[in-house]
């Protein structure tokens, strides 16, 4: 059913999809960068909603702003804007549908997003599960190369082309620099299912390695040959993993 959430004026588009023999929880799952909540069956969002549901949970899923189905322009899309999407929805959930336990899990930038969500209301989450989490997105801005772009770190262009019709925003770069990614997460003391591809050519495994050392209750499942979008052979890996921690 529709899940629609208003932030800022901007109205996310989501979807909830309870559990036929629901346990209490809900989890909402957040997309990656360029990505969306999940129009296919193929998609991992919406296969992981779907394994999610069998075994009792609750799915939310949204596209970010600028993004899918969402309003506003992707070129003003930015990690700090995504985590305030991302807690009206969790405000829409604590509110709409009053869960027992609420958990959060993110693939890539989704991942960065879910956990500082986490980090920053580290009492109300249950679990985390980070799918490829892209904390070197901060790196990435730092030295200066961000998926595919090149540009000069001390002196960021207003926007930058993507390359596949989308514009990525300077500032988006400019508050990828200083995000203190690491340092919120790592107020999040509950368990952590870290899922990582050692194969991954867009985000290197060292990101969930270091991950895993910041938390104290965390498990790093390091999948041979697994990409970025940790699909093929992997992703029946990805969804068993997932959904027998949450289960667990």
């Amino acid at each position: 059913m529709e899940f629609n959430v208003t932030r800022d004026g901007l109205t996310l588009a989501g979807i909830y999809e309870p559990a036929p023999q629901p346990t209490g929880t809900i989890a909402i799952l957040f997309h990656g960068f360029t990505s969306d909540r999940g129009y296919t069956p193929t998609a991992l969002l919406t296969q992981l909603a779907q394994r999610l549901r069998a075994i009792g949970v609750g799915t939310v899923r949204f596209d970010f702003n600028g993004c899918g189905h969402s309003e506003g322009d992707f070129a003003n899309m930015t990690v700090l804007n995504e985590i305030a999407d991302a807690q009206a929805v969790l405000t829409a959930v604590q509110t709409r549908l009053a869960p027992q336990r609420i958990d959060l899990l993110g693939h890539s930038q989704g991942g960065v997003v879910a956990s500082m969500l986490a980090g920053y209301n580290a009492d109300l989450i249950h679990k985390l599960v980070l799918m490829a989490p892209a904390a070197t997105l901060k790196d990435d801005a730092l030295a200066g190369h961000t998926r595919g772009l090149v540009y000069d770190p001390q002196h960021i262009p207003a926007q930058l082309p993507l390359g596949n019709g989308k514009t990525l925003g300077g500032f988006y770069l400019r508050t990828a620099q200083h995000l203190p990614i690491y340092e919120t997460a790592q107020n999040f003391a509950g368990p952590v299912c870290l899922i990582h591809g050692d194969a991954d050519q867009i985000v290197a495994y060292s990101a969930s390695q270091r991950y895993d050392a910041i938390y104290p209750h965390s498990t790093l499942h390091l999948l041979s040959g697994a990409s970025h979008s940790l699909d093929g052979a992997a992703r029946d890996d990805v969804l068993r993993l997932a959904t027998d921690f949450i289960a667990d």
